[in-house]
């Protein structure tokens, strides 16, 4: 059998030491359309070394993203990376990243799911340094064709939007060359730049990453709700729900809530077609 749940989960972490420095989270920060206008002070916090913070989701790309890459090299685990979705990402922040570090990263299969067609990895990834730990990731794993071996479903509860107004609605345009920008930080696929590799794949033309959109998305709560404050958010988690094409709008709804901001991000031009679900930023 491809998975061996087992053997996936009892294995040992794979350790890794990783760096960044502000050139990265600048970039990072570009990538997801920080800096325009791109004299304006909000913006600057995103793209100008001297007032530079690090927008907790930067910790999905931090050293190129090898939290990821080590789960999916785990024992046990042995796949067509041809049927592999990322189905969902949430992070943890145990304190706010720095603006430049080092760390090490220990990623594990914390999780095997047997959803009947396809299997469901959680692939955990937990960052630290010599002060302690920074944050924990983990990132959901949708295998097409790997279910059906008897294992636990796993979580199913989606919950619903609340059913009144947003509190607020925005609108984040995506630019035509911003897959191009975002894959820098370390995303090669190339799903998200060569059009003749999307069309294999059943699209039309290239995608956006995901994580993009969940970063354009949780930059866009941070600037709405939380007074551009990156240090009130304690953790921040999501499905992907549906694709994005670059030149799209992204519209985000956003509800306040006890304890965090509920969100819900659609398609514009495309009645609203669904992108990301179930997603909930925690704040402090």
């Amino acid at each position: 059998m491809p998975i061996d749940a087992r053997q996936a989960i009892a294995a040992e972490p794979r350790s890794a030491e990783i760096h960044w420095d502000h050139k990265d989270v600048q970039l990072y920060h570009l990538g997801l359309g920080a800096g325009r206008p791109a004299t304006d002070p909000d913006e600057l916090r995103y793209t100008l070394e001297s007032r530079l913070h690090v927008l907790p989701s930067f910790a999905t790309v931090a050293g190129a993203g090898m939290g990821m890459m080590g789960g999916l090299a785990a024992p046990g685990i042995d796949i067509d990376l041809a049927a592999v979705l990322h189905g969902g990402q949430n992070i943890r922040l145990h304190r706010p990243i720095p603006v430049k570090g080092r760390a090490v990263t220990s990623s594990r299969v914390a999780a095997v799911y047997d959803k009947g067609k396809a299997a469901v990895l959680v692939l955990r990834s937990e960052a630290a340094d010599d002060d302690g730990p920074l944050w924990t990731s983990d990132a959901q794993i949708y295998v097409r064709g790997e279910g059906g071996f008897g294992g636990d479903r796993g979580p199913s509860a989606r919950p619903e939007p609340p059913g009144r107004v947003p509190d607020r609605t925005v609108e984040r345009p995506v630019r035509e060359d911003q897959a191009l920008l975002y894959r820098l930080s370390g995303d090669w696929n190339p799903l998200h730049a060569d059009p003749e590799f999307a069309k294999l794949a059943g699209f039309d033309r290239p995608i956006l990453h995901g994580l993009c959109t969940y970063g354009m998305t949780l930059k866009a709560v941070v600037d709405t709700l939380l007074d551009g404050d990156v240090t009130r958010v304690r953790s921040y988690g999501t499905r992907f729900a549906g694709v994005v094409f670059p030149g799209e709008t992204l519209r985000i709804r956003m509800w306040r809530q006890d304890g965090g901001v509920r969100v819900a991000v659609s398609a514009a031009e495309r009645d609203d077609a669904p992108v990301l679900a179930d997603t909930l930023v925690e704040t402090v």
